[in-house]
């Protein structure tokens, strides 16, 4: 399919229209259940993990004792995977640390592990230990039963960063006022060659280092000039130096105290994290941090640029919209209630169940959930929930907390804070993209906690009425389409589906619907796409390259398609977008025919698109009913051009 073609009929769809209206933007700080502080973002596959220090709720001064996750893939909406790793019983990672200020932390991936480096207290002065995981959640363990860096006459090892350079050399970084150290790691990321090198300070170093590299220059950010802080940065033509000290990446502002980069590049964007204090002090655009202030913090994000030359245009103070969304969030896979791009009055906790829920709602409180692409509509809402009082309600909202009310979940009291039940509601109204709020309504005190959500109704691109996944979630050229799948020869392509109709059962493959950047519920899929459960080639054959004759062995890709004698759907044309079927998807004897045309919205009309298919030699003849046509003159010249080539490609002879 050309470009042009394709991008004309993505805009056909009202979903996708609406998608490209609305400038979809998140709120800072991105943290709220919780005060997080020193963000180590981490990319990792299709997914940003976020990991933070912790600031207790009762903190008086740097009241630390672990440290917490939370991923995306969207920049916005966030995910609380909870402690993954602390310095005090029960969450004790490293059994011979003092048991407080568990201060900066920094994971990074390396050898198929994860190792965590993070700053703390033993006998009384700071080291540096490092602990190791299987997967980015952990759980984290002590890989060495000693620090990994242990200076009794120093007070200044704190805030480690980790770098691997092109070359495979790996860099400890850290420092504090003003010396910056660092050391060349071993590839097992545990020890270290040489001894630790101290560097000349750096212009307006504080703390805090964060090291990386593009395009052949090698960056330090770090916090600058207490206080207030800010981010300074330098840059070298060598990851050890010297450092050139070239400016601030964002000014100190008397609304903080402290700041703590962490910088990353993700799905072709920078990004800059770091922190302030408008959760618990909240203030006016000028008003200062009052005097004996706590060190309750919030992590913040802003998007990164670069001029020319390499340095770093200087950024605003954080501002309350931070980074754009990237891509929309699918309410019709399962998620995880603390999944926040921004709440008031809420925590989270460890759940019974696994994982964590959303705890302390009362009556008022809210979740905002950002970018939500119903497409077609929604029209029933699941939750996951448990009260040990008389529950109350959630109100689904559009747009606010006052927003259009798409429907009311009741919440009956299940007899515990951990005893859980699943409820549902109708829902009417909910179509194409919203932030959604669920505003929690009822008595006094704890109304009951939050475990997952779901909505279900025809534009889940499960059931054929929404298009398939976005980009990354589609199989590729000679893999299996999922059981009634509409996936094009090649893999779909877009940032959210576009409302393009397959036959009916859908264009999601059993174990998952794709999402921009491939993730998918029940396996996470690779860029280019790999194919959900179900999705694998028959020993025999592979699907044929677009145009070729079907082989022996081959592919069906229709709902119900079992070939005779082994042909093979051939599909040829790829006028899918998002998901939808091939305009001219041809069954080899006995095979199905793919509805021709269909690649129209779901709300473009009710022309259907040719449905009827009888074998030449004998086959099944099967109907395939899920394709809608365009109503418009472009769906309506493409469904005759199909039914054109399906007319020609029936008259072929049966393949040896």
């Amino acid at each position: 399919m050309s470009k042009a073609l394709h991008v004309l009929l993505s805009l056909s769809s009202a979903s996708a229209v609406g998608l490209l209206a609305r400038a979809s933007l998140a709120d800072n700080p991105i943290i709220q259940t919780k005060y997080t502080a020193d963000p180590a973002p981490l990319v990792y596959e299709d997914t940003v993990y976020l990991y933070t220090s912790h600031d207790e709720d009762n903190a008086t001064g740097f009241t630390m004792y672990n440290w917490m996750l939370y991923s995306s893939t969207d920049m916005v909406n966030w995910t609380d995977h909870g402690i993954i790793g602390g310095v005090k019983d029960p969450d004790k990672t490293f059994k011979w640390a003092d048991g407080n200020n568990a201060w900066a932390p920094q994971v990074i991936h390396r050898n198929g592990k994860f190792y965590l480096y993070g700053p703390f207290p033993r006998s009384g002065h700071m080291v540096i230990g490092v602990a190791v995981a299987d997967t980015p959640t952990g759980p984290f363990v002590d890989a060495l039963g000693e620090p990994l860096i242990n200076n009794p006459n120093s007070g200044n090892d704190i805030d480690p960063t980790v770098f691997v350079d092109d070359d495979g050399q790996a860099y400890l970084y850290w420092g504090h006022q003003p010396p910056v150290f660092y050391v060349k790691l071993n590839e097992d990321m545990i020890s270290y060659s040489g001894s630790i090198v101290e560097l000349p300070r750096i212009q307006t170093y504080e703390e805090g280092p964060w090291l990386w590299a593009l395009d052949g220059r090698w960056y330090l950010a770090f916090a600058s000039t207490c206080c207030p802080e800010g981010i300074g940065y330098a840059m070298s033509d060598s990851p050890t130096g010297p450092w050139t000290y070239k400016g601030s990446i964002m000014d100190g502002d008397s609304r903080s105290s402290g700041n703590h980069p962490g910088i990353i590049e993700y799905k072709g964007a920078w990004y800059v994290f770091g922190f302030n204090y408008a959760i618990s002090y909240p203030q006016t655009t000028t008003q200062p941090l009052p005097g004996g202030h706590t060190e309750q913090r919030s992590i913040c994000v802003e998007k990164l640029s670069y001029a020319a030359d390499g340095t770093i245009p200087k950024l605003p103070w954080w501002t309350t919209t931070g980074a754009p969304q990237i891509g929309t969030l699918d309410p019709y896979a399962q998620t995880e209630a603390e999944t926040i791009a921004f709440s008031k009055g809420l925590k989270t906790e460890t759940c019974g169940e696994g994982g964590m829920d959303v705890t302390a709602i009362e009556n008022g409180d809210y979740i905002k959930v950002k970018g939500v692409d119903f497409r077609s509509g929604a029209t029933s809402f699941t939750a996951r929930v448990a009260s040990q009082n008389s529950g109350g309600k959630i109100e689904i909202r559009l747009d606010s907390q006052t927003g259009t009310l798409v429907g009311t979940c009741t919440v009956e009291g299940t007899g515990g804070a951990q005893t859980w039940a699943t409820v549902s509601c109708d829902i009417s109204g909910a179509t194409e993209v919203h932030d959604v709020y669920f505003v929690f309504t009822g008595g006094s005190g704890s109304l009951f906690n939050f475990n997952w959500w779901k909505f279900d109704g025809p534009g889940d691109p499960g059931n054929g009425s929404g298009g398939a996944g976005g980009a990354g979630g589609a199989s590729g050229s000679g893999a299996t389409q999922p059981t009634g799948g509409a996936v094009d020869t090649g893999g779909s392509s877009g940032d959210v589906p576009t409302g393009g109709t397959g036959p009916t059962g859908g264009a999601v493959a059993t174990g998952g619907r794709s999402s921009r950047g491939g993730s998918t519920a029940g396996g996470r899929s690779a860029t280019g796409g790999e194919t959900s459960s179900g999705g694998s080639a028959p020993t025999g054959g592979a699907a044929p390259a677009t145009g070729a004759a079907p082989s022996t062995g081959g592919v069906t890709t229709a709902t119900g398609g079992a070939p005779a004698g082994g042909g093979s759907t051939s599909a040829t044309g790829g006028l899918g977008t998002g998901g939808s079927t091939a305009a001219s998807g041809v069954a080899a004897s006995g095979g199905v025919v793919a509805p021709a045309g269909g690649t129209g919205s779901p709300d473009a009309g009710a022309g259907q698109a040719v449905t009827e298919a009888s074998s030449d030699e004998g086959g099944c003849g099967c109907r395939a009913t899920g394709g809608r046509s365009s109503s418009s003159p472009l769906g309506l010249l493409l469904g005759v051009l199909g039914l054109v080539v399906l007319r020609s490609h029936r008259r072929r002879p049966k393949a040896a």
